[in-house]
């Protein structure tokens, strides 16, 4: 019973990974004032951006993101680009 739940476990573990969007899909960088940008493709989730930027966040000893903004670009690859405050 113990080795099907770990399987479970791992199979629903697996989905959620593949599911989701590669982190190097995205464009992640800090701007001048502090806060971080994500670059989002096109078929990420605003979750999955935040993810990214809670990444470069710990990078400073920081634990948690704030959304500031997201607004579309004109960029075909990067439609929409995230702006976070690192807490």
């Amino acid at each position: 019973m113990k080795a099907l739940n770990k399987l479970l476990f791992l199979g629903l573990g697996f989905g959620l990974f593949a599911c989701s969007t590669p982190q190097s899909d995205f464009g992640v960088y800090q701007q001048s004032d502090g806060t971080i940008g994500v670059h989002a493709p096109k078929t990420a989730k605003e979750n999955e951006a935040q993810e990214a930027a809670l990444v470069e966040c710990k990078k400073q000893g920081k634990r948690t993101v704030t959304i500031l903004e997201s607004r579309k670009t004109v960029n075909d690859r990067f439609p929409i680009t995230y702006i976070y405050l690192c807490r």
